[in-house]
């Protein structure tokens, strides 16, 4: 029991977290670094197969690894599954992040390359790291951090501008009017931090926005 307890101490120690969260990064940049170009596709857990958005997802992603582009979801269902799918369809690299949560999320049967993370500050860097691209679908507040978090570090000038895409302008209407009629209009933004992303309705305007910004570039 002493043993037990010692340990439990040991690990509980903020400074003996470092290592764990030392060793997260090392094998995330160890595995990641080998993908070549990729993109990151975020979006609703919940959502199910019979739903448009979840083949909409599948659709994109197929035409993505048809590019040869490796596709990262966050591993679970929903729109992360349509997305696994469809870049495994394609015989493309599907790659899944997953996250160690209190309601356990189970990676879905597409992912063939899977990491574990405990901490979502890690996983949100290999997100960003190693994706030539983001494509947010509909989804819900973990959805939104991605996105927001994207575009935050792009105003910013934290990480080099990239491709940011949202797919389904319907979906996204209300936000994007409250960005224009509420935010913009009180100056907490630019018109300019508006071109940070672009709206689609397509998965074949997904592709081409991302070509068009690396023929550019």
């Amino acid at each position: 029991m002493e043993k037990e307890n010692f340990k439990g101490a040991f690990f509980s120690e903020d400074p003996w977290r470092v290592f764990r969260i030392m060793s997260e990064f090392v094998e995330g940049f160890e595995v990641l670094s080998q993908i070549g170009k990729a993109v990151s596709i975020f979006g609703s857990s919940r959502l199910k197969p019979g739903n448009k958005y979840y083949k909409l997802a599948e659709e994109i992603a197929y035409l993505l690894a048809k590019e040869g582009y490796a596709v990262i979801t966050g591993s679970g269902p929903g729109i992360m599954e349509a997305a696994n799918k469809g870049a495994k369809r394609a015989g493309g690299h599907s790659i899944g992040l997953n996250i160690q949560i209190p309601a356990e999320q189970k990676s879905n049967k597409y992912v063939q390359t899977l990491l574990d993370f405990r901490y979502f500050f890690v996983r949100k860097v290999m997100f960003v790291k190693y994706a030539k691209a983001f494509v947010i679908m509909p989804g819900g507040y973990g959805t939104l951090d991605e996105f927001t978090e994207a575009i935050n570090l792009i105003q910013t000038q934290r990480i080099p501008k990239f491709p940011v895409v949202l797919f389904g302008s319907e979906y996204w209407k209300g936000m994007l009017c409250w960005l224009k009629e509420t935010v913009l209009k009180n100056d907490n933004i630019s018109q300019e931090d508006l071109n940070i992303f672009t709206v689609v309705d397509e998965p074949k305007e997904v592709v081409e926005v991302i070509k068009k910004f690396y023929r550019q570039k």
